[in-house]
């Protein structure tokens, strides 16, 4: 296959990390990315060169390019953390050889040369062969919110309650593990910011669905407390949201942060908890996982593509934005609640 020399992409105009941290939000594109043509990639020894068909947003990807995650930016490449697409180009390593001409989930990690363009280059271990029955929007959300959902979820087993709390709950990803909750028979707590969003996750298997912005909230939330006694919070926001829940939980329980969709200051409200009533707070990061626990990468990827094979987990999906339109349209699109946006070549 003759590859062209050029491609167009979305480019980070940032480098590093920033010193001045910002909302979640996406309010512009124009801070953090420009349109513009770049060569197309040579892939190293064990990578392989992507076809992008479509590529995700996730929050990470918001943080990333303003500078605010763990990894940071390359001015000039493209952003984009997470697709789906074809194997066009491979290195000489014999897996990524063998991943030539295959549709592959695909995570960019490292790489430096993101999927929001024409074409990508991720590691060959981070990429994912998909079985026929796995739609492209769920190939190309594929892997940061299904093996997040599998790898926390796995927590919440292993600490023994069957209830557990979690904010963000009308996320894909909380969408994601409150199906994994409801067949295992566990109890999900979680908090929304719209009325309108409590019967959807009731309806999904929510025991208790919290709207942080009603004037009972904690009231609501320390009867929620008493009647679960959850030991488990499994935090996107954090800020005063996060802090109350962590003071109203019981003693033992684990705060678990994986985002920062608040920008407020986090505060513990009471440190005496911490060591008198044995509570405790971590993060959690997926690409440490991976590394972590590689021996249950393989399991994880395969009950993902069974899940979103049978319907028992589906993508929904707010937009499709062609990356021509991509500086226009993605702010709006991802002010929208309760689905994913997607970017397409």
């Amino acid at each position: 296959m003759t590859l062209p020399s050029q491609m167009q992409g979305l480019l980070l105009v940032g480098d590093g990390y920033t010193r001045t941290p910002s909302a979640a939000a996406l309010e512009a594109m124009e801070p953090y990315l420009q349109p513009g043509s770049i060569g197309v990639p040579a892939p190293g020894p064990s990578q392989a060169l992507i076809k992008v068909s479509l590529a995700s947003i996730n929050p990470s990807d918001i943080a990333f390019i303003k500078g605010q995650y763990g990894q940071p930016r390359v001015k000039g490449r493209p952003a984009g953390f997470e697709g789906v697409g074809t194997v066009v180009a491979t290195g000489d390593d014999a897996y990524a050889r063998s991943l030539a001409g295959k549709r592959v989930a695909f995570a960019t990690g490292v790489s430096n040369w993101g999927a929001w363009a024409d074409y990508a280059v991720a590691d060959a271990a981070s990429c994912i062969p998909l079985i026929d029955t796995v739609r492209d929007e769920d190939g190309a959300a594929m892997i940061v919110n299904p093996l997040t959902a599998l790898a926390m979820f796995d927590i919440v087993k292993q600490e023994g309650e069957k209830a557990f709390i979690m904010t963000a709950g009308a996320s894909q990803l909380c969408k994601l593990i409150i199906g994994l909750a409801k067949e295992a028979g566990f109890r999900p707590i979680v908090t929304v910011r719209r009325d309108e969003q409590i019967p959807l996750l009731k309806e999904l298997g929510a025991a208790h669905v919290l709207n942080e912005k009603a004037a009972d909230f904690e009231a609501a939330l320390r009867e929620a407390m008493k009647a679960e006694q959850p030991r488990i919070f499994l935090d996107a926001v954090t800020g005063p949201l996060a802090s109350a829940i962590f003071n109203a939980m019981p003693k033992r329980a684990r705060w678990i942060v994986y985002g920062r969709l608040d920008a407020e200051p986090t505060v513990i409200r009471e440190p005496g908890q911490l060591i008198f009533q044995h509570k405790r707070v971590e993060g959690f990061w997926l690409a440490e996982w991976m590394r972590q626990f590689r021996d249950r990468l393989g399991p994880a990827v395969l009950e993902a593509q069974k899940r979103f094979s049978d319907g028992r987990w589906s993508t929904d999906v707010t937009a499709v934005v062609p990356l021509s339109e991509a500086m226009a349209r993605l702010p709006a699109e991802l002010a929208k609640p309760n689905g994913k946006v997607f970017i397409r070549p």
